[in-house]
């Protein structure tokens, strides 16, 4: 159980009991409103999230192939760039035409080329955090709302994850767990993070469940003795999760309960699905041994309760100043090893249509080298695999290469042309989040004009 959120929560509502005493019927009506108004799903889903923090060179995880743009951005970074023969391998082909212009995968993610050449892996170019639609003469005029403090990690991996800056108390995978959470047995297996703590997936009700990657952590260790007596460790359970009579008090006792019941069902659920039964994950990838533990509690859902389960998983060391060209290809090399594992386990599973991963990340980064690194940008390219997945095709308009193209606001840093919101609107869309609910989760949602881009 994530302590951080338990005791965010545990606050909040103290604060809200404090206010008045008449308070705590009004909450549960709340809670009762709200579990009127959530969907309703009758199979099983879950959608994960990989945030890659520190913000990904977008440019050499999907360079340019075709032999004009692929100078062009060689010309922008003649240090840092894969040479054109070092892409052959890793040369897409997508069922879309994109106007003769080409892109490869970086060599080190090879491992992904089989998933999209079956259709089920995507490429989304050019995404990144806006308010709404922008131009770059909006931009440089300052007409238009914009993210709060670009270029910042902090603050662009909130308003990635939540739609608003440092400091959001709930994000778009939280808020979707808020919709969805009262179709599963034991809401507070909705939101499920194996990456400590996220913003994404803390909801406005929806409490996020964190996890180990071996498996959910115990409070007091799960000890079954307390100085060698069976009896005192039973008095403290007891102590920590009895009714208490001060409502303070009281709510403390809630959450430490919760914690405890919880360990013991997932546990329990998770000895259904023992890690060697789960072989296919790289060792020494952390990112691997993240979704591995996804994989396994995607796989004892149905003990769970489940129906609806939005995870969390990351890996860092993408913010590369220096070394660029020695660090870039290892840290990608991890995240398709480990995305082709995971998916070649929901097949394995029989699930592969009920699960579908997508890529984020603080934002993209400059064109232009920075030393024998890339600088902070803005717009990105990410995937998204499943086996309901649109693949084989790249969805959005290719950018211009070079610097002071309409696509670039300095350095060529990427004006997004494919905002969060609609990225995060396609995907909630597939997951069960009508339209009337898509602005309870987006708030900016309003401001477009399409909101399913159509990949999945």
């Amino acid at each position: 159980m994530d302590n951080n959120q338990s005791r965010r929560a545990f606050l909040k509502r103290s604060a809200a009991l404090g206010i008045a005493g008449g308070a705590a019927p009004f909450v549960t009506q709340l809670a009762a409103i709200g579990e009127a108004s959530a969907a309703v799903a009758s199979d099983y889903k879950a959608l994960v999230c990989i945030f890659l923090y520190g913000g990904n060179d977008f440019a050499n995880t999907l360079p340019p192939y075709d032999s004009a743009t692929h100078a062009q951005y060689l010309a922008a970074r003649p240090t840092i760039g894969h040479a054109r023969d070092t892409l052959t391998a890793t040369a897409l082909n997508p069922l879309n035409s994109l106007g003769g212009r080409q892109y490869a995968l970086a060599p080190t993610m090879a491992s992904l080329l089989p998933m999209f050449d079956a259709g089920k892996l995507a490429v989304v170019l050019n995404v990144g955090t806006l308010v709404r639609p922008t131009t770059k003469a909006q931009y440089q005029a300052a007409s238009v709302a914009l993210p709060p403090k670009l270029f910042s990690h902090n603050d662009q991996q909130s308003y990635w994850q939540a739609s608003s800056a440092e400091g959001a108390t709930s994000g778009w995978g939280g808020r979707i767990g808020d919709l969805l959470q009262s179709g599963n047995g034991t809401s507070a297996l909705t939101c499920i993070s194996a990456s400590g703590n996220a913003t994404y997936l803390s909801g406005r009700s929806a409490i996020q469940y964190v996890t180990g990657t071996t498996g959910p952590t115990a409070l007091i260790n799960n000890a079954t003795t307390l100085y060698g007596s069976t009896a005192a460790a039973s008095a403290l359970r007891s102590i920590m999760g009895g009714a208490q009579a001060h409502l303070i008090a009281n709510e403390h006792a809630t959450v430490s309960k919760r914690a405890l019941d919880l360990y013991t069902q997932v546990n329990g659920a998770l000895g259904s699905a023992p890690a060697a039964n789960f072989p296919l994950f790289p060792a020494g990838n952390t990112l691997a041994d993240q979704l591995r533990i996804v994989a396994r509690l995607i796989s004892v859902s149905q003990e769970l309760g489940a129906r609806r389960q939005v995870f969390f998983v990351s890996l860092g060391g993408f913010d590369m100043h220096d070394f660029l060209l020695r660090d870039h290809p290892t840290q990608v090399g991890r995240v398709a090893d480990a995305m082709r594992a995971f998916y070649d386990t929901t097949v394995a599973l029989g699930i592969a249509d009920k699960v579908t991963t997508f890529t984020a990340s603080d934002f993209g980064r400059t064109l232009t080298q920075n030393d024998d690194g890339s600088d902070h940008g803005w717009g990105g390219m990410h995937f998204v695999a499943g086996g309901a997945v649109n693949g084989r095709r790249i969805y959005g308009t290719p950018p211009a290469v070079g610097n002071n193209t309409p696509d670039d606001v300095g350095q060529g840093r990427l004006l997004p042309s494919v905002s969060v919101d609609q990225y995060a609107a396609t995907l909630a869309s597939w997951f069960g989040v009508s339209g009337t609910d898509m602005a309870t989760v987006l708030p900016n949602i309003g401001n477009y004009s399409t909101t399913n881009l159509g990949f999945v």
